[in-house]
């Protein structure tokens, strides 16, 4: 009678290939998230992509519109006729958001506070304004965000 020789993988060989995919998992995983820097790098480039539509929007509609942030999230408001802030919540753009990684610690140089001693940026009608420094930091991690006030936001 003639044997037929079985073929496949033993049962070491499965495991050794799947020790080896894991790792190599692993290796991808810790590659592919950001570091806290790099979050937060992130989070001020969208800020300062946000910060030049709401000055825009505020000459365009020619009413002030404040950008007001704490800790947890940061959003847009516009004075309506009456003289009242309201909150611009019916635009996907100028939406309220949160931080991806809070609480986050929030300096504005020169200080700018709203209500609440919270701090608040406002943008005019006009197209010059005053210059500012946002500066964002989660731990040892600082960003800052610098407007020039003519319409210039830069992130360093």
């Amino acid at each position: 009678m003639m044997r037929i020789r079985q073929r496949g993988f033993t049962l070491l060989e499965l495991l050794v290939v799947l020790v080896i995919v894991g790792i190599m998992l692993g290796f991808v995983t810790l590659n592919a998230l950001p570091s806290g820097r790099q979050a937060l790098q992130n989070e001020a480039q969208r800020i300062a992509l946000l910060l030049q539509l709401a000055r825009d929007e505020a000459i365009v509609r020619n009413r002030p519109v404040a950008f007001e942030v704490d800790q947890y999230r940061y959003r847009f408001w516009i004075l309506d006729e009456n003289n009242v802030w309201q909150p611009i919540d019916k635009d996907d753009m100028l939406r309220e958001r949160e931080f991806q990684r809070a609480p986050v610690n929030v300096a504005i140089d020169p200080p700018m506070m709203g209500q609440n001693n919270v701090p608040r940026i406002v943008f005019g009608r006009e197209p010059v304004d005053k210059p500012f420094v946002l500066s964002l930091s989660i731990g040892e991690a600082t960003v800052s965000i610098r407007a020039d006030g003519i319409g210039n936001f830069t992130v360093d």
